[in-house]
């Protein structure tokens, strides 16, 4: 008979539940604890990419399917090709990495995966219940990564955007793309009101992803998105004819909302639905990497396990350019390439990465707009 009752249960198999199941899987101090990961999905099929920017060797190297050493950055009348050493910007497909981490969780007697769909959670003083369309588990502690947007809704004080997209792989019959350059952001495409950006990973002369991103406040209809990807192929790449080899689709939520007011004793909310996405990019991988060797850290010393999101002064800036972007979403385009136009790469990604000094947090900032961010400090401080 199957076992029904658990230590830890984790919801999700995407980027945040296995790295987590990993990391509790090769940590001896779980050996005798049982793990159950549960997902709805047998996580097969490239359903995703991940990307992130790294300087030098990194954790997830041995299974990139791509890294780009140059990037290029396009705006309405600015275009430049960026050399970014020491950074790497690398792209992890969603299939290798589950294949890369199923086959890890393969070696930990303690894990077990099954493939069902939650269908609700309950806390109770002493344990929690996970009933799927299945099976009814109980565990000591739940780590919960699903997201909704409803979680959003009743929170009127940050204002809410999201980096939604459609992309394509797509091959062509004749040589396209530059392999060696990834295009970080082109904001040449028509803004239309909001901040739209196409974004171009090659892989091969013939062989990229296509992906057309906005931070926005809703989401389009998709055959919008899939209009302006045909039109950029057909026009900025010059290219009538061309094959989709692959198809992605998703939404990633932009905002300071305190994601940790949704955990509770024996409930704790990953990846996302943890507030683990920075707030003014959407990036999410790193993020999670970074925060769940402090989640098992809090885990084993018995220290509250909740509070890994405090605000600190980089969540003052994200909140200040998203209430640039919320009030103002055309001007999306002036900051971005504001800040190609006056500062490096290398320190947009120190400063995207939460690395910086002040001084060099001051220099950042003053290489956007100053006017609509001079507007925003003062309405939240007054």
């Amino acid at each position: 008979m199957a076992k029904l009752d658990y230590d830890y249960i984790i919801i999700g198999a995407g980027a945040s539940g296995l790295l987590l199941a990993d990391a509790l899987g090769k940590d001896s101090f779980f050996a005798q604890k049982s793990i159950l990961l549960l997902d709805r999905d047998a996580k097969k099929s490239n359903d995703r990419t991940w990307c992130f920017w790294e300087k030098g060797d990194g954790a997830f190297d041995d299974i990139l399917y791509k890294k780009w050493k140059q990037i290029i950055f396009k705006g309405q009348d600015f275009s430049k090709s960026y050399d970014i050493a020491p950074y790497s910007y690398k792209m992890v497909r969603g299939i290798d990495f589950y294949a890369h981490y199923f086959k890890k969780l393969e070696g930990y007697p303690n894990i077990r995966f099954q493939q069902e769909s939650v269908v609700e959670v309950k806390e109770s003083e002493s344990s929690v219940m996970v009933h799927t369309q299945e099976t009814q588990y109980t565990c000591h502690q739940v780590f919960d990564s699903r997201f909704h947007y409803e979680m959003l809704e009743a929170d009127r004080k940050y204002p809410l955007l999201q980096q939604h997209f459609v992309g394509w792989v797509i091959k062509t019959p004749k040589p396209v793309f530059h392999v060696e350059k990834a295009t970080y952001m082109d904001f040449s495409v028509p803004q239309k009101g909001n901040t739209r950006f196409m974004y171009v990973l090659p892989f091969k002369e013939d062989e990229a992803l296509v992906e057309y991103t906005l931070f926005s406040k809703e989401v389009l209809p998709k055959p919008d998105y899939e209009a302006a990807l045909r039109d950029y192929i057909r026009t900025d790449l010059q290219c009538d004819t061309f094959e989709i080899l692959e198809q992605e689709q998703g939404s990633i939520p932009m905002t300071c909302h305190d994601f940790t007011q949704r955990n509770s004793g024996r409930i704790t909310r990953i990846g996302t639905a943890g507030g683990w996405a920075k707030p003014s990019t959407g990036y999410t991988f790193m993020g999670s990497s970074k925060k769940i060797p402090l989640l098992v850290s809090n885990l084993k010393s018995d220290n509250t396990i909740h509070a890994l999101g405090q605000k600190k002064r980089f969540w003052f800036y994200d909140l200040l350019l998203l209430d640039v972007l919320y009030n103002n979403n055309a001007i999306g385009h002036e900051i971005f390439t504001s800040l190609f136009k006056k500062r490096k790469p290398e320190l947009i990604f120190k400063f995207l990465d939460e690395e910086t000094s002040f001084g060099e947090e001051l220099q950042f900032i003053s290489g956007c707009p100053n006017i609509p961010f001079i507007k925003a400090i003062f309405k939240r401080l007054f």
